[in-house]
């Protein structure tokens, strides 16, 4: 494996710095004081479209022939790929056409075009953007640049380890990689394994999205029925044939992680650079920081690549909301107090010396309230759990929320409205973020269930995430089934949800 890539790897070295820049592996002296280890970060933020991906675009793109150049390139991508094909493009002369999905936000769509490439919008996943881009190239005669599964690709990601066993001081006890489809970890691994086989090469994929780690397991690539897109830039639900071939030989594990730990990453990578990551740039910090719990280690040094820094502005709000949680440094509790005067006063005198990031509060009946509070931590889960035991010994009825996506999605900024509604079900949808998703929905349903309950918040993901509320009589159950099976959209019922029956039921 070593023979078939060595070549490839020495001519990517040679191509890439047209274009790529060698980026600094900088220490990260907060995050080392944390942890009690040496972090180190691969600043791949630092590449002119703020990605690794330029260094596998640009390999591939250079190395066609001048007769395939001229034809021109095309890709599909909804972001970083893209940029780094358009700019690979440019710089050699050749033109290019990405597709991209419908639901792809602005800015990307923007910055792709600045660098001089043609877009299609096409479809509302990656997917169907992929297949497109396959009849494309059929039709206009262009080389399609694959975003992973392709040798070339591979060898121009290598070019990140090559740089990291240079820069290092002193060899890494462990590199730690975000995952998508594989082509980044595949070309670290293959040139690590060959020039510092004792380190080991850890891969680190959302817990929403884990097509390498289910390929491992299954012992073959597998094609993931639903994925979340919250670190959309690793959001892939088939790993590359190529990749998954490297990586079952070479990759010591996957580790996955929750959005609350990747926001907790970003946090901590924004305090140690003052750069804030897309949610996939942190993915590999969130594997290394629980890698570090997991094993109790202390005074190595340790590796974690920062992928890429494409994010929108306004999905910081949502970012920084989760991070306190996912870095155990706030919890959100729902508790029953009673409805009286001076209860209040009472149960945050029994909350201690500590502060309140949030308080909800609803009437229930004459005898009891409902409240949702955010509580600060200083000393993470143990103090949550000890807070819990102490609330519940002083007779409170008290349910943890900090993973409720329900309750930190919805419910915290809902607290307040009831309605008598009858046969209400609650549902959780994920919805494209582009004109007439919405209203498609609607026409659907037509006039046969009632709605009684909306909530919807932007986060500036190619998804919108909606709450909802049917009308629905028992009779009509099945029916209303088939119709949500019918939609082609995530969905998720919440009508037991907690949250929901102790606010809004």
């Amino acid at each position: 494996m070593f023979d078939e890539y060595s070549g490839l790897i020495e001519a990517a070295c040679e191509r890439v710095y047209a274009v790529a820049n060698r980026t600094t592996l900088d220490y990260a002296p907060q995050t080392s004081r944390e942890l009690d280890n040496r972090v180190w970060l691969k600043r791949e933020d630092q590449q002119p479209v703020f990605s690794y991906k330029v260094r596998g675009a640009y390999n591939m793109v250079a190395a066609l022939d001048p007769t395939r150049l001229r034809a021109g390139v095309i890709a599909a991508s909804a972001g970083n790929h893209a940029q780094g094909v358009a700019l690979a493009a440019r710089r050699l002369g050749a033109s290019a056409l990405i597709v991209m999905p419908k639901t792809t936000p602005e800015i990307k769509i923007s910055a792709v075009r600045q660098l001089g490439a043609d877009i299609v919008l096409h479809g509302n996943t990656y997917d169907e953007a992929r297949d497109h881009a396959l009849e494309l190239e059929a039709s206009t005669g262009r080389t399609l640049i694959p975003p992973y599964d392709h040798p070339l690709v591979i060898a121009g990601q290598a070019t990140v380890g090559v740089e990291i066993l240079q820069q290092s001081a002193r060899v890494p006890a462990a590199i730690f990689v975000p995952v998508g489809g594989g082509g980044l970890i595949a070309g670290i691994a293959l040139h690590v394994r060959a020039r510092a086989p004792q380190v080991r090469i850890i891969g680190v994929e959302s817990d929403e999205a884990p097509c390498l780690h289910a390929a491992l397991a299954a012992g073959k690539v597998v094609t993931l029925e639903g994925i979340g897109i919250f670190a959309d830039g690793a959001a892939v639900r088939r790993a590359g044939d190529e990749n998954f071939r490297i990586c079952r030989e070479l990759v010591d594990e996957i580790l996955l992680v929750s959005n609350d730990e990747i926001c907790a990453a970003v946090k901590d990578i924004f305090e140690d650079t003052r750069s804030i990551p897309e949610p996939a740039g942190a993915l590999a910090l969130a594997g290394l920081k629980q890698y570090v719990a997991r094993e109790r280690l202390a005074g190595a040094d340790l590796v974690a690549v920062f992928s890429g820094a494409n994010v929108n502005f306004d999905r910081l709000r949502h970012i920084a909301e989760l991070a306190a949680l996912g870095e155990q440094r706030e919890a959100l509790l729902c508790a029953t107090i009673p409805e009286r005067p001076g209860s209040f006063r009472v149960f945050c005198h029994d909350l201690g010396a500590r502060q309140i990031t949030e308080f909800n509060y609803r009437y229930a009946d004459a005898g009891d309230a409902h409240v949702f509070a955010g509580i600060q931590l200083r000393h993470g889960v143990g103090e949550k759990e000890a807070l819990l035991r102490s609330l519940r010994e002083k007779g409170y009825s008290v349910v943890d929320m900090s993973s409720n996506e329900l309750a930190k999605m919805h419910i915290r900024y809902m607290v307040g409205g009831r309605a008598p509604a009858r046969d209400e079900v609650v549902y959780r949808f994920e919805f494209p973020e582009r004109s007439g998703a919405l209203l498609h929905f609607l026409n659907r349903m037509g006039d046969r269930w009632n709605i009684s309950l909306f909530h919807y918040r932007n986060h500036g993901a190619a998804y919108g995430r909606v709450l909802m509320g049917f009308q629905v009589p028992e009779s009509d159950r099945a029916d209303f089934q088939q119709f949500l099976g019918g939609l082609g959209i995530e969905y998720r019922e919440e009508t037991d949800n907690p949250a929901y029956r102790m606010f809004l039921a």
